[in-house]
């Protein structure tokens, strides 16, 4: 697992330099759309149902990162403008998503 270096927000987006030296752009919108969260991606019991009911369409138009808290050594928690601010963002699952968050 490679970890952060360095985080940074550049406008509306979040630039991740990794310990590698490879770096990740995250345009917020998309990094709040993507939220690893039970409130984004919907909460399954052992069965795999969902359990809540969740608008996988939704706009986060607008939406911009405010801070953010390290978890571990191995994630990140972003705060949100819009309030959000439980989706557990691991290191791995940043670099999955990044091609799909520009």
């Amino acid at each position: 697992m490679t970890t952060i270096q360095e985080i940074q927000l550049i406008g509306k987006e979040v630039a991740i330099r990794w310990e590698d030296g490879s770096e990740s752009y995250y345009q917020m919108e998309k990094l709040r759309a993507l939220s690893p969260s039970a409130e984004t991606q919907g909460e399954r019991d052992l069965l795999g149902n969902e359990m809540m009911e969740v608008d996988h369409g939704r706009d986060f138009e607008g939406t911009t990162v405010t801070s953010w808290n390290a978890v571990g050594g191995y994630a990140i928690q972003f705060h949100f403008s819009d309030g959000h601010n439980t989706g557990i963002y691991s290191f791995d699952y940043l670099q999955a998503i990044a091609p799909k968050a520009v």
